[in-house]
């Protein structure tokens, strides 16, 4: 076998395979899988735990074969497909996902052609149990009780978010929209049944309207000037949350505005083009984001 890509390298073709081969009725073999896609057994457990979330999967107990309930076969379509590649994250990876680009991907030459790098994620297996037990409460709308920093918490789970690598719980605790992440569950309390709760149409159109994981907070425009020698970028793609380009200079030089909930959202962001960006607007943003700088500096100075 050759060296084992990363985690992620062709997630996009290799779990659209696996799902059309499971809707055609395949039963599955791990080591047979991963000897396919030239990756490790690990790897092809982690890709039926992403779809164990979304799939009525079964498990031979003698055989450890997975297959498709037999009722959905035939059932997923191309939209399907696609959504699956939304909710993987995977779906901006590449320009369409119509019918003559899913063949492409779905021939054994792919891997010749198409490769992801740079994508990173958590390690998932780690809490592959929480994940299934949040997922079937978030179905059947029941509360869920787990310990996050070492504290006893029940909340009304609604969704589970993947963000920037990451998974999040996104549920109400005291009348408010949070998110947990997974990671940091140390315990899910299974000991007693916990009450239903309805589903409010509001939280459920905030999980809709908002991109980030920032609940709770009022958007907030900032305004920021781009370096000529860095604009192109700013340009072929948006780097930053709804951002949009105000003007352009002769010189090239680029003002743009953007829309964040939380300071976290921006200054990573920033400090990551210094010194080919600055805050306009507000300018308290870019008075703690030197601040913060200058701060650093003092103390790397001092050691």
């Amino acid at each position: 076998m050759k060296g084992n890509p990363s985690t992620h390298e062709r997630l996009a073709e290799r779990l659209a395979r696996i799902l059309t081969k499971l809707n055609l009725g395949h039963q599955l073999n791990v080591q047979e899988l991963a000897h396919e896609f030239q990756v490790s057994t690990r790897t092809i457990e982690r890709d039926f735990d992403r779809l164990n979330s979304y799939l009525p999967l079964i498990q031979d107990t003698q055989s450890k074969r997975y297959y498709l309930e037999p009722s959905y076969l035939g059932r997923f379509k191309l939209q399907d497909i696609q959504n699956f590649a939304q909710l993987s994250g995977i779906s901006e990876l590449y320009p369409s996902l119509d019918i003559s680009f899913l063949k492409e991907l779905f021939d054994n030459r792919a891997s010749l052609v198409f490769s992801a790098k740079g994508y990173h994620f958590e390690d998932v297996s780690q809490y592959a149990e929480h994940f299934k037990l949040i997922t079937a409460h978030i179905q059947k709308c029941v509360q869920v009780a787990f310990i996050y920093k070492s504290k006893v918490r029940v909340v009304k789970p609604y969704r589970l978010i993947h963000h920037h690598g990451n998974w999040y719980v996104a549920a109400v605790r005291k009348q408010k929209l949070r998110v947990y992440r997974l990671s940091r569950i140390e315990r899910i309390i299974t000991s007693h049944q916990l009450a239903q709760f309805e589903l409010e149409p509001d939280i459920l159109q905030q999980l809709d309207n908002e991109d980030s994981i920032w609940f709770g907070y009022d958007k907030q425009e900032v305004t920021l000037s781009v370096h000529p020698d860095v604009a192109l970028y700013f340009k072929q793609r948006k780097l930053f949350p709804e951002q949009v380009i105000l003007t352009e200079s002769a010189a090239g030089e680029l003002l743009i505005s953007c829309q964040i909930r939380h300071q976290k959202q921006l200054h990573p962001l920033v400090r990551y083009w210094i010194p080919y960006l600055k805050i306009i607007e507000p300018v308290h943003l870019q008075q703690e984001l030197d601040a913060g700088l200058q701060g650093y500096l003092t103390s790397s100075q001092c050691k």
